[in-house]
C-alpha cells in the first residue's frame, strides 16, 4: 500500500498554486542535483567510519538527548545511505568550547547513537562533541531552510565536527501536574513512506525484506517510550491507518491499548486516511466507519470533550465529509458551532484541543496546498474562538509529518504545535509537561534497535530532503517552554497499576482519575 505522502506534495485535489510551486522548485531542484552529483562521485573518506546526521533532538531543562549515525565510507545501500557501522559512541561536553571534560556513552556499540545528557542545569550554555571511534559527528544539514540541527547558536557550524552549542531553558513556573505525550501518523497497514506516484525521486522508502513492518515497528516503539517518559495520557491525533482498513485500525486499537484504557489513559481523533472505505461495488461513504467502530460510537460524532483532572482536552475531526482525503480539511457547521459553544462555557478552563489537520502551515519548504491544512474560513473562526477563550493554551496537530510550532497573533496565548509523524523519520512523539504556571513541550524519538534503524532509513525519503522538512528548522520547533496560568488542573492522586502487554516494561508513572465529562453532540 501506497502512502499518500501527506507532507506538501502530497496533495491530489488541491494543486499547488504557480509561486508555491516555483518558489519550492528554485530550492530544491540544485539540491536535488548536488545530491545526484555526490552519489556518482563519491571521494574516498580518511577514517574507517564516517559519523554523520548529528542532531540535538530533545533540550529540557536538565537533559539533551543526541542522535547521530555511523556508517562505512564508500558502501551504499540502494538508497543512498552508507551501509552502518556498529561501533561505541560518545558525547563529551561542558560548559567552555575548550574543556569538554564530562562524558556520556552508550551501554553497547550501535550504528544508531542515542546518548541522552542529564544533570544539566537550567539557564546553562554547554559545548558539546558527539564522537565514534575518534571521528566527530557532523550535523544533519539544514541549509535549505537555514535551519540549525546540532544546537541553539551557530557556535560550531563552521566547523567540521563541533563542538557546537545549546542553552538549556528555564524550567515551566510552578510544580509539575501532569504529563501528556502527543503523537499522530501512525499510518498502520502503510508498506511503502514517501511515494509520490509519476515522480521518479521520490520513489518512497520500503521496510527491508524479513523484518516487522515499519508502522507496527514505529507505534509499538511510541507506546513504550511514551510510558519510560512518564506520560499520563496519550492523544494521537489523526491518521492511525494508512487508508482505513478495518484489520489497520483494529491493530491500531490493539497497540495503543498498550499504553491504557481508550477514554481513559488515551484518547484519538480521525485523520483524513482514517475516513470511512465503501463497501465493495458501493460508493464513497456506503460503507460502515471502522474508526468510529473501534474508537467511537458508529452513530455518535467523532469529536468530544473530556476532562481529565481539571484539564479539559477537546478532540476534533477534521475531516467530517466525504473524498479521497486530499482536500482541506473541515469540521462541518455543526462540529464548529459546538467548540464555540463549548469555549464560551468555560472560557478560563485550562484546554488542550487536538485534531489532524493544522490551521495553517507556514514556512515549509514544499509546495502548500489547501489539503495541507483546515478551510481558511474555519481556521479562522477556530482562532478567533480560541482569542476568547484564554485557557486555551495549545492546538496539537498532525497531517504535515513536521515539528512545526507556530504562534499567531489572533490568539498569542495559544501555541500551534506541528508533530512529526509517528512512522518515519524522526519518529517520535511530544511530550507536554504541565505545570501549575506554565508547561513545556519536548520531542522525542522512539527507541529500540528495530525503531532507530527505520528512522535512520526513511530520512532518505523525498530524494534525501526530508529532515529539511520533518526535524523541526530549529531546536525550538521541537522543544518549547511557556508560561500560562494553569493551576486549576490538579495533581492525580491514585495510581492504578498499568497494563503489561507482552514485551513491554510496566509503567511506574501515576495514571490520572478516570476522565469525565463527555461532550454530548
Amino acid at each position: 500500500m501506497r502512502c499518500c505522502f501527506s507532507a506538501p506534495l502530497a496533495a491530489l485535489a488541491a494543486v499547488p498554486g504557480p509561486c508555491e510551486v516555483l518558489r519550492s522548485g528554485l530550492l530544491l531542484a540544485p539540491a536535488l542535483l548536488r545530491a545526484a552529483a555526490a552519489h556518482r562521485l563519491r571521494p574516498r573518506h580518511p577514517h574507517p567510519v564516517a559519523a554523520v546526521h548529528l542532531e540535538l533532538v530533545t533540550l529540557t531543562e536538565d537533559r539533551a538527548v543526541i542522535t547521530w549515525y555511523t556508517g562505512v565510507p564508500g558502501t551504499d545501500d540502494g538508497l543512498g545511505r552508507m551501509l552502518p557501522a556498529v561501533t561505541e559512541g560518545e558525547v563529551v561536553y561542558g560548559t567552555h568550547p575548550a574543556r569538554l571534560h564530562r562524558t556520556a556513552g552508550e551501554d553497547r556499540p550501535t550504528a544508531h547513537h542515542h546518548v541522552e545528557l542529564t544533570g544539566l542545569e537550567p539557564g546553562q550554555t554547554y559545548y558539546y562533541q558527539a564522537r565514534s571511534r575518534g571521528v566527530a559527528a557532523v550535523p544533519t544539514p539544514l541549509h535549505l531552510v537555514r535551519g540549525n540541527a546540532a544546537g541553539t547558536s551557530r557556535h560550531g557550524l563552521g566547523s567540521h565536527g563541533g563542538p557546537y552549542s545549546f542553552t538549556t531553558p528555564e524550567p515551566p513556573p510552578g510544580r509539575h501536574l501532569l504529563s501528556l505525550a502527543l503523537c499522530n501518523d501512525l499510518h498502520l497497514g502503510e508498506t511503502t513512506a514517501g511515494l509520490v506516484g509519476g515522480i521518479p525521486l521520490l520513489r518512497g522508502v520500503s521496510q527491508r525484506p524479513g523484518l516487522a513492518p515499519y508502522p507496527e515497528i514505529m507505534s509499538r516503539a511510541l507506546v513504550d517510550e511514551a510510558r519510560r517518559r512518564g506520560a499520563d495520557l496519550l492523544l494521537a491525533a489523526g491518521d492511525l491507518s494508512a487508508g482505513g482498513a478495518p484489520r489497520d485500525l483494529a491493530e491500531a486499537r490493539r497497540i495503543l491499548d498498550g499504553f491504557g484504557d481508550h477514554g481513559r489513559d488515551y484518547f484519538v481523533v480521525r485523520g483524513n486516511h482514517d475516513r470511512p472505505r465503501p463497501e465493495r461495488g458501493g460508493r464513497a461513504g456506503d460503507g460502515r466507519d471502522a474508526f468510529r467502530r473501534d474508537f467511537g460510537e458508529e452513530d455518535g460524532p467523532g469529536y468530544f470533550a473530556r476532562d481529565v483532572a481539571g484539564l479539559r482536552i477537546i478532540g476534533l475531526d477534521t475531516y467530517e465529509k466525504r473524498g479521497n482525503g486530499a482536500d482541506a480539511g473541515g469540521l462541518g457547521a455543526e462540529q464548529l458551532s459546538w467548540l464555540r459553544r463549548r469555549l464560551r462555557g468555560n472560557a478560563e478552563q485550562p484546554t488542550v484541543v487536538f485534531g489532524h489537520h493544522p490551521l495553517t502551515v507556514r514556512d515549509s519548504l514544499f509546495p502548500v496546498s489547501a489539503g495541507q491544512r483546515l478551510g481558511r474560513r474555519q481556521a479562522r473562526s477556530i482562532l478567533e474562538a480560541y482569542a476568547a477563550a484564554p485557557g486555551v493554551f495549545l492546538h496539537h496537530a498532525g497531517h504535515t509529518h513536521r515539528n512545526k510550532r507556530t504562534v499567531l497573533p489572533l490568539a498569542p496565548h495559544v501555541t500551534l504545535q506541528e508533530v512529526g509523524a509517528a512512522k518515519e523519520y524522526p519518529g517520535g512523539f511530544s511530550l507536554l509537561r504541565i505545570h501549575s504556571g506554565g508547561y513545556a513541550l519536548n520531542f522525542y524519538k522512539a527507541r529500540g534497535a528495530e525503531a532507530l534503524d527505520w528512522s535512520e532509513r526513511s530520512r532518505r525519503m523525498a530524494g534525501g530532503l526530508w529532515p529539511h522538512h520533518a526535524l523541526g528548522r530549529s531546536v525550538a520547533d521541537r522543544n518549547s517552554v511557556a508560561a500560562h496560568d494553569l493551576s486549576g488542573i490538579t495533581r492525580p492522586a491514585a495510581p492504578r497499576a498499568p497494563r503489561s502487554p507482552q514485551g513491554m516494561t510496566p509503567a511506574t508513572n501515576h495514571r490520572p482519575a478516570l476522565a469525565q465529562g463527555a461532550a454530548p453532540p
